[in-house]
């Protein structure tokens, strides 16, 4: 499966929410960074984290795709 076919499959519900909640922390920390007026340096640095866990969270939770074949991964239960 390449990466267009994977982004084209569902996303289970979970990390639908994870992703959204992503789309959220990323929004949230770049209206920090970008603020017009002068914050402290602490609130700067927590935007920044805010910012890449966001985006990280949010990736991945896209690249999930739901299994279609409804058959357990039995390899780990040897």
């Amino acid at each position: 499966m390449n990466l267009i076919e994977r982004y084209k499959k569902p996303t289970p519900k979970f990390f639908t929410v994870m992703r959204n909640l992503g789309i959220a922390l990323g929004a949230l920390g770049t209206a920090l960074l970008t603020a017009p007026v002068t914050l402290p340096a602490a609130i700067l640095a927590v935007a920044t984290y805010i910012t890449i866990v966001g985006t990280g969270v949010t990736a991945v939770s896209q690249a999930v795709v739901s299994d279609d074949s409804g058959e357990e991964n039995k390899s780990n239960q040897d």
